[in-house]
């Protein structure tokens, strides 16, 4: 099993001068694909020194300013490269953003081909890395002779629901939300097909053809690196790492979150400043993503219901959209404020705070003020809650974010769910239902539960750790093949 080997001594500092092992990282487009696969990059410098990095980072329109910030903070060990980017009147207009990522990747796939070959001319790569949404990219490592690896940020539940997928399509003749039983996925909690991926809830779809197509080289690789770790998802890490399902090694390498980025603007100081001045516990945070946005209605349902909860909140608030993964590959433009309900932030000014946009959501919950976060379940904003010991309210928005709101609400018993109204909106009596649960009667039983989770979180990136071992382990052959 991949995730059971000894660790391995790292080189001696005589040797560092010796032999470098270089490999080639892709991206997906994206801040939460960008910045999952990099911080892996910088771990695995930090453990080999005779690693080096070459990321090849393909990117639709301008980078964002936060994503620039990251880069900043690289090692020498680590370059990156920008391919020529996506002029986005080239993606066709209405297409939701998992299609308008795939093609971002589909249309850098020339450029990256001459950098490797550019590259490998000078440098020979023994491994290609590459994020899920950059699958296509694979293909080259065949061609210039590397080992070829997905890098998976997400949880080993959903990389069980990807290898189940072709078999679910061939046995299921309805949409899978109309299935009238629960699907069982070994070692998995049960998950309605109402729960699955956005992306696959319509069969007749691009974005379903493009899905499953993509599952599908998963069983081709030489590897998968999982951003989790076994005392978080032991069952499903295990039922992957049978032998007899015929799936390649599965290597649980996380908890991987971003650091680096220090907040020094005004607005993320007064937002700090302001956790300062409150009760512990005492403080709700809100927050969908780096891109997660709600309708106009939503908006209103959210703000009241934080209102009449009473509790105090810190909400980081984006612009109305009908999509709900509308700021993820773009900037808003529009004032977010103007869509709040009138006369909300007067009458909440003793009570919230509310940021525009982005906040530092690291420092935010790793304060001593904040008692629960409301999520969109995105795996990277998952594995920070659970890094601080934060309680959740699950609110998942788009990808796989219900079903990581099962194993938090069902599995882990570490968050509360929105149920809805039927019609796509959480009324606001709901909104402040649930925040006083969580706030004043669930919390404690799910802070002991967070606070084991936040423990074997650390543990398993420490030295001797779980997650440690295994990044070792998996990257032997990569020495081995330049004789170090």
């Amino acid at each position: 099993m991949p995730f059971t080997h000894k660790i391995i001594p790292k080189p001696t500092t005589h040797r560092i001068m010796e032999k470098i092992t270089h490999i080639a990282v892709v991206p997906g487009p994206g801040f939460s694909h960008l910045i999952p696969i990099l911080e892996f990059s910088k771990r695995l410098v930090k453990l080999h020194p005779l690693l080096h990095v070459t990321a090849f980072i393909p990117t639709l329109g301008s980078l964002s300013s936060v994503s620039k910030s990251f880069l900043k903070t690289l090692s020498p060990s680590i370059t990156p490269t920008f391919l020529p980017p996506v002029d986005p009147i080239d993606i066709p207009q209405g297409l939701e953003t998992a299609i308008r990522m795939q093609l971002t990747v589909t249309y850098s796939l020339p450029s990256l081909h001459n950098a490797l070959k550019s590259l490998t001319s000078r440098t020979p790569l023994v491994a290609l890395v590459v994020d899920n949404f950059a699958y296509e990219a694979l293909d080259f490592a065949k061609e210039f002779n590397m080992l070829s690896y997905i890098y998976f940020p997400k949880s080993a539940f959903t990389l069980s629901m990807y290898f189940h997928l072709p078999k679910l399509d061939e046995d299921t003749s309805c949409e899978f939300k109309d299935l009238p039983e629960p699907i069982q996925m070994p070692g998995c909690v049960p998950i309605h097909g109402l729960d699955l991926h956005h992306q696959i809830q319509d069969r007749s779809s691009q974005g379903y053809e493009l899905f499953l197509q993509r599952v599908k080289r998963f069983c081709t690789v030489d590897g998968i690196f999982i951003n989790s770790f076994i005392e978080m998802e032991k069952e499903p890490i295990r039922a992957l790492a049978k032998e007899w399902n015929g799936y390649p090694p599965v290597y649980p390498i996380g908890p991987i979150i971003q650091t680096g980025i220090e907040s020094d603007g005004p607005i993320e100081l007064d937002c700090i400043k302001w956790l300062d001045k409150q009760q512990p516990k005492s403080v709700l945070y809100v927050s969908f993503g780096s891109g997660g946005t709600l309708s106009q209605v939503q908006i209103i349902e959210l703000a009241m219901g934080l209102e009449s909860s009473n509790h105090k909140f810190l909400w980081v608030v984006r612009a109305p959209s009908s999509s709900a993964s509308s700021a993820y590959l773009s900037g808003q433009n529009e004032n977010p404020l103007e869509f709040l309900p009138y006369g909300f932030l007067e009458r909440t000014k003793g009570q919230g705070l509310v940021i525009l946009s982005w906040a530092p959501q690291i420092e935010i919950l790793s304060h001593s003020s904040i008692g629960g976060f409301m999520s969109h379940c995105g795996w990277n904003s998952t594995l920070e809650s659970v890094l601080q010991g934060v309680p959740l309210i699950a609110w998942p928005l788009f990808a796989e974010q219900r079903m990581n709101a099962v194993m938090l609400s069902d599995d882990l018993k570490v968050a509360l769910r929105l149920k809805g109204n039927g019609n796509g909106v959480v009324e606001k009596e709901e909104v402040a239902e649930v925040i006083k649960s969580l706030m004043e009667i669930e919390s404690g039983k799910m802070r002991k539960i967070m606070k084991r989770l936040k423990e074997a979180a650390i543990n398993a990136i420490k030295e001797d750790g779980s997650s440690t071992k295994t990044m070792h382990q998996s990257t032997i052959k990569w020495m081995q093949l330049v004789g170090i």
